[in-house]
C-alpha cells in the first residue's frame, strides 16, 4: 500500500469535511474544532475532564465572542460567527502549524 498518497488522501479528506461542516453550521460549529484541543492543553488527555472543560471553555469562547461583537461598534453588532473566527483562527492556524513541524 502506497502510504504518503492514503495519507495525502486522508488530510484532504478531513479538510473537505471540516469545510463542509463549517460551511453547513456556519462558523460556530468552528469552535468545535479548535476548543477541544484548547482543552486538552489545559487539563490533559483525561476524558473526565476533557468533556466538561470543553462544554465550558466552548460556552465562554462564543459568550466572549457575542460581546465583543455587541460593543466593538454599538449602533452596528457583528455577527458572533465572524468573532469567533477572528478569535478562533489563529490558534487553529498554530495547531496546524505545529502538528507540522512535528
Amino acid at each position: 500500500m502506497r502510504t504518503d498518497r492514503v495519507r495525502l488522501f486522508l488530510i484532504a479528506l478531513a479538510v473537505g469535511l471540516a469545510g463542509s461542516v463549517v460551511a453547513v453550521a456556519g462558523a460556530i460549529g468552528f469552535v468545535g474544532l479548535v476548543i477541544p484541543h484548547l482543552a486538552r492543553l489545559l487539563v490533559g488527555p483525561n476524558y473526565r475532564l476533557l468533556l466538561p472543560t470543553s462544554a465550558l471553555l466552548g460556552a465562554i469562547l462564543v459568550t466572549a465572542a457575542d460581546t465583543a461583537g455587541r460593543m466593538l461598534m454599538p449602533p452596528i453588532e457583528i455577527p458572533v460567527g465572524i468573532m469567533t473566527s477572528f478569535i478562533g483562527a489563529p490558534y487553529f492556524l498554530y495547531l496546524l502549524l505545529r502538528t507540522k513541524k512535528s
